[in-house]
């Protein structure tokens, strides 16, 4: 009888991708723990993380992903995404509200 075995040694064999979730970026971090207050939609009167924001109804997903590359890419700042993802919730938020 023979056996084969895969060449790799168990304690590096088990460590392989799939085991542990990928590292999360410094600037994805960032926006997770970065709060504000924002007064519209179900978010009024609470503060909630950018990453959140982001991920919400009323931020479409190709916006979303444009914000995420610019800003990981370095192009936008922390203080211009706070802008852009508040302008963008308070307006759907708005008009959702005049309907």
């Amino acid at each position: 009888v023979t056996v084969k075995t895969s060449g790799k040694d168990p304690a590096t064999a088990a460590g392989q991708e799939g085991d542990e979730p990928p590292k999360e970026e410094p600037w994805e971090t960032t926006l997770k723990t970065t709060t504000i207050d924002i007064e519209a939609g179900e978010f009024r009167g609470h503060r909630v993380s950018l990453w959140d924001l982001l991920h919400c109804r009323y931020i479409p997903e190709e916006n979303r992903k444009e914000l995420l590359e610019l800003y990981g890419a370095g192009e936008l700042t922390l203080e211009q995404v706070k802008t852009v993802v508040s302008t963008i919730v308070s307006r759907a938020a708005a008009a959702e509200r005049a309907e």
